[in-house]
């Protein structure tokens, strides 16, 4: 098979390491990829936000299936445009991807099907919004309803934050664009996240490993949130008694629900999920697999991605034959800019990739660029050490060995990824 991989980050360029081991995979090509991607097929540039630029690229390369990484395309239409011309894509169309670009649509759509979430309303206006604060106070979290790149969910644990969150949402800052002109404001719900990865054909799925995130910048979840600084799987939290609910309360009315609404959702959904004491409830959607925890799922799956992916694009899933689960843990450390995620500096050169690799870890791609011969810095959140073992002590033990390898200026990382998942091993 002919396979194009649409994006240009860690999640794209751990897709492609795991498609280019299929047997199935004939040729790769990325769009635009990145210097990890290159070593392992052809990069050419393109907006991944231009549906229909995408769809000429795969015409003219004769493309089998498109595998698309990025939420921004999804949202954007390129799956509806690949199908209207007969092209193949794994991923929602546009109007399933809704789950993941519209809060708003979103919190509506489980408040009508019964699927168990935060309480909540949404805003238009500062006004309204702000008097809704003073009836309901903190701790409450303030979401603007579109794309923010992960970092449109506000935690507030105090009246200001949460005034301060709508004012920089809704006021004249208008911090998020078009994608805070709506905000969802809902109840803080206590408890412990985890995410969840269905790859869907509209009726079917199959489950991939349970992970965690940790989106706070600093040890001990201090500061505010990123993209993700990095994650393991499986996740203890997530034991089978909550895997069961999830299916069972969120995964499978959720595809009913599309389903009924004419949106049939292929592709993969994420569930990030609060492990409550009243069981799972739904924190957020998205269309596409998570960063950094696509980094850390696909490694563990013990299958041919690429023939899952066909699959569940065919619509092949009821009698696709999935792996049991999977029999090795994994943990991925995420090395950012100085600064991050606010302001930082680029083109910083990279030291020490050859060295981490030596290890057995498999570092990822994320925000780096090729120049004069050198690898630079080009990104926030840089690289992504992957280690995998026996068990998370194991993974976590050789992904730090691997970080150590590696040097660029400025370079951070957390020291304390995995923590809560050691504790639960414990016990």
């Amino acid at each position: 098979m002919n396979i194009l991989v649409v994006g240009s980050g860690g999640r794209e360029h751990a897709i492609a390491l795991a498609v280019k081991k299929s047997p199935l995979c004939e040729n790769l090509i990325c769009a635009p990829g990145n210097p990890g991607m290159a070593n392992l097929g052809r990069c050419v540039p393109v907006d991944v936000a231009d549906p229909k630029a995408l769809a000429d690229l795969a015409e003219a390369e004769k493309v089998d299936l498109a595998i698309i990484g990025p939420e921004i395309p999804l949202v954007a239409g390129v799956v509806d445009e690949f199908r209207a011309r007969g092209l193949r894509a794994f991923g929602p169309a546009a109007a399933a991807a809704a789950l993941e670009g519209s809060k708003a649509f979103s919190k509506n759509f489980m408040k009508k099907y019964s699927i168990p979430t935060a309480a909540f309303e949404t805003f238009t206006d500062l006004a309204s919004a702000k008097k809704f604060l003073a009836e309901h106070p903190a701790p409450i979290v303030v979401k603007a309803s579109g794309l923010a790149a992960g970092k449109g969910a506000v935690v507030c644990l105090t009246d200001k934050e949460a005034n301060d969150a709508v004012e920089e949402m809704l006021g004249d800052k208008a911090v998020f664009g078009e994608s805070g002109k709506t905000v969802v404001i809902e109840e803080f719900m206590e408890g412990e996240e985890a995410s969840l990865f269905a790859v869907c054909d509209g009726k079917d799925y199959v489950l991939l490993s349970s992970a965690q995130d940790h989106k706070r910048v600093f040890d001990g979840d201090k500061g505010p949130n990123t993209g993700g600084m990095g994650a393991y799987t499986p996740a203890p939290v997530v034991t089978p008694e909550i895997l069961s609910a999830v299916k069972s309360q969120i995964i499978e009315p959720t595809l009913k629900g599309m389903a009924a609404e004419g949106s049939p959702y292929t592709g993969v959904l994420y569930v990030g999920i609060m492990v409550t004491k009243n069981g799972p409830k739904v924190v957020e959607y998205n269309c596409r697999l998570g960063d950094p925890e696509c980094q850390v799922v696909l490694p563990v799956y013990d299958g041919d991605l690429l023939a899952l992916f066909d699959a569940a694009e065919k619509g092949e899933l009821r009698n696709f034959d999935a792996p049991a689960s999977p029999k090795m843990s994994a943990a991925i450390v995420v090395m950012a800019s100085e600064g991050y995620p606010g302001s930082y500096e680029k083109g910083k050169e990279i030291f020490g990739i050859e060295d981490a690799e030596a290890t057995g870890a498999m570092v990822v791609h994320a925000g780096t660029k090729m120049a004069d011969g050198k690898l630079l810095t080009n990104g926030g959140r840089v690289l992504g050490v992957v280690g995998t073992g026996k068990d998370l002590q194991a993974a976590l033990d050789k992904a730090y060995e691997a970080c150590g390898k590696i040097r660029f200026e400025g370079a951070f990382y957390r020291k304390d990824i995995g923590q809560k998942g050691l504790a639960r091993c414990k016990k």
